[in-house]
Formats: C-alpha cells, sequence, structure tokens
C-alpha cells in the first residue's frame, strides 16, 4: 500500500506521464511486494525554479528530465528488497518513457498501520484480503 509523489518538471505529455506511472507501478509490483490492484499515486508538475536539485550531488549528472519518487509504505522493507527495487525501478523507466537512471531519485518513508485510513475515516488495522 504505498503511496508515491511522483515530481518532474512540467511540460511531459499525457502519455509520457500514464508511462511513467505505469513502469514505476511495474516495478513495485515486480520487486516492492506491493499487489497488482494497490496503485496510488500523485504525479506534480513544477515550473522551473519550483523544483531544485542539484545536477551532481551523489550522483548524475541529472538533467531537465529529473524524476523524484517519494514513496510513503506502509510497512518496512529489507534493505536487499529495496535494493532491487531501485534496480528494477530504473530499468523499468529506462524501458519506457526513456527515463536515464541518473535522473531517478528515490526517497522511502515508512509509516505505522494506524497511520493509513483507506476509506469510511477509519484507521487501517486488518490484513487486507488476498
Amino acid at each position: 500500500m504505498p503511496f508515491t509523489r511522483i515530481s518532474l518538471l512540467r511540460g511531459k505529455s499525457p502519455d509520457y506521464l500514464r508511462t511513467l506511472s505505469d513502469s514505476l507501478h511495474q516495478a513495485l509490483v515486480e520487486s516492492f511486494e506491493v499487489p497488482p490492484d494497490d496503485r496510488f499515486q500523485a504525479i506534480h508538475q513544477h515550473e522551473p525554479g519550483e523544483l531544485v536539485f542539484d545536477r551532481h550531488y551523489l550522483g548524475g549528472p541529472r538533467s531537465d528530465d529529473f524524476v523524484l519518487f517519494a514513496i510513503t509504505a506502509g510497512k518496512p522493507r529489507t534493505t536487499e528488497v529495496k535494493r532491487r527495487f531501485y534496480k528494477c525501478l530504473v530499468e523499468r523507466l529506462a524501458e519506457a518513457p526513456g527515463v536515464r537512471p541518473e535522473d531517478v531519485m528515490v526517497i522511502i518513508t515508512t509509516t505505522q498501520r494506524d497511520e493509513w485510513s483507506f476509506a469510511n475515516g477509519e484507521p487501517w488495522t486488518i490484513e487486507a484480503a488476498p
């Protein structure tokens, strides 16, 4: 049940955004232990100057195609699962829509179950049905 905020510079087509979203979801399902029907994302496009990033800090060089994925997850994953996910994500994004690995940044934050309410004003306290 991760929720992902995707931030990038404005100007990409609806097809590009859909493909970006699809590639992220494929990577989450394939390598981050996410069920196929668990898809919650918000895409934020920013004007120049509203998405500030260093083009060389701990990686790069980053281009104007830089994408930040801020993932809030409801359960912790092992370091190995996260490593597999990072690798899978950059591979999927390179395939489609063609994002360079140097332009992908991921931040994962975990929370407790009772910090989520999926509907009806109720905290998420039971395991989802299979």
